[in-house]
């Protein structure tokens, strides 16, 4: 017997569950065995005494007037013999423990006492599993069939339905995964237990901005909202009362390491930090980001807000597909309805012909200045041809009168070298 109790303290470190459960357990576990090797319809009570250290078996009998079940009735007169003030409707208790149940029942017993243990063992996940509801968890994915991925999340499998995944290319047998944990069921009459899990719940972007910001863990930065176009773009607004402290940049981090290991979280789906603010128009203008707004009039009555943009602001505002005024309007809880400045438009239009007129007199000046180097140049250049041509002309003027010399000198028969005589 002794170690009998020294199993109960084992099995209550091993597998978690209550001391008072585990003997409860055994206790239903001894009356069936007893019921099934000694009297099927007897009613059985079994007491664990932990102080004593004992086991008793107790048949229950109910006194009655006329008795049609003797394992389960007796008269008056036989309760009396054991009870002296025994009343009608009174329980009477037999024990009747068996030397040799150990024995005969030991068998049963094991089958019942599992059948407990695995009912006790799924109690307590079922509670431990709803307690983390809400929880980001990471787990390594079992396997995956044409519905689900299987993530081994330690002591229970979560089921990821594959329509709860934002990337397929994350999907591999093998690859770890963070998940957030939806719903814990109990299925085919509590004997499965599954727990749901998803990819795509906006809830998931709180959870990885606490992990990566300690700012939000601690709660001097506050998420105030998050809407997600999933596993393309979300909105997260943020705030803080700290005056010192900056919730965008912390959010974002040195060299923006923390955003980038949320987005990374994510499986790339891009992130827009929104600074929130009690104003409607100011929120409303930075839900817009990246888009630059000029101004926005807010109708209170409608919830309803008209923005006005430059006209090479507006795909931006809009975005593609509406993915960024719809993802603004779903941050902010208003609608929006996003114009172009006409009057900022018309400037521009006229800062465009301004400009466009001062390169078309810049342009036609820079034709002018170059058709005057030209003609400079023409002239320059007929002014070099007449210099050529005159010392051309001047040139054989004189070869041509030395020439003649030449000829005269042969004429008079005066030559080079008698004229050199006449000078010695």
């Amino acid at each position: 017997m002794k170690n009998f109790f020294e199993a109960l303290t084992l099995v209550e470190k091993e597998k978690g569950i209550s001391r008072a459960t585990i003997i409860e357990a055994f206790e239903h576990a001894f009356a069936s065995g007893y019921k099934r090797n000694y009297d099927e319809q007897a009613a059985i009570a079994v007491r664990i005494d932990e102080k004593k250290k004992t086991v008793g078996f107790f048949a229950q009998k109910t006194v009655v007037g006329e008795v049609v079940n003797d394992a389960t009735e007796l008269t008056l007169e036989q309760a009396a013999e054991f009870k002296a003030d025994a009343d009608y409707g009174d329980v009477i208790e037999f024990e009747v423990t068996p030397s040799d149940f150990g024995r005969i029942a030991t068998q049963t017993v094991k089958q019942v006492i599992r059948q407990h243990f695995k009912k006790a063992e799924q109690d307590v996940l079922v509670t431990e599993m709803q307690d983390r509801i809400g929880e980001l968890i990471t787990g390594v994915i079992n396997k995956v069939d044409e519905r689900n991925a299987y993530i081994d999340l330690g002591r229970i499998e979560g089921t990821l339905p594959l329509s709860e995944v934002t990337n397929m290319a994350e999907v591999k047998q093998g690859a770890r995964i963070k998940v957030y944990i939806t719903r814990v069921d109990l299925r085919n009459n509590g004997k499965n237990l599954v727990v749901l899990v998803s990819r795509r719940d906006p809830n998931i972007i709180n959870k990885l901005f606490e992990l990566e910001v300690p700012e939000i863990n601690d709660g001097t930065i506050k998420i105030v909202n998050v809407v997600r176009d999933v596993g393309v773009r979300a909105k997260v607004c943020v705030m803080t009362e700290d005056p010192n402290v900056d919730p965008i940049g912390a959010c974002v981090g040195a060299g923006g390491a923390r955003i980038r290991t949320i987005i990374d979280g994510l499986s790339g789906e891009k992130i827009d930090l929104i600074a929130f603010s009690e104003n409607p128009a100011t929120l409303i203008a930075n839900a817009l980001s990246p888009a630059k707004v000029h101004k926005v009039e807010i109708d209170e009555e409608a919830k309803k807000a008209s923005v006005v943009v430059a006209s090479d602001q507006l795909s931006l505002a809009i975005g593609k597909k509406g993915q960024n005024v719809r993802l603004a309007a779903g941050l902010t809880g208003w609608k929006i309805d996003i114009q172009i400045d006409e009057e900022l438009e018309e400037l521009r239009r006229l800062q465009i012909e301004d400009k466009k007129a001062a390169e078309k007199a810049a342009a036609s000046e820079m034709e002018r200045l170059r058709m005057e180097l030209e003609a400079q140049e023409a002239e320059a250049a007929i002014l070099q041809a007449e210099e050529d041509a005159r010392k051309a002309i001047e040139e054989e003027k004189a070869a041509e009168f030395a020439g003649k010399l030449d000829n005269l000198a042969a004429l008079l028969g005066i030559d080079d070298d008698d004229e050199d005589d006449e000078d010695y």
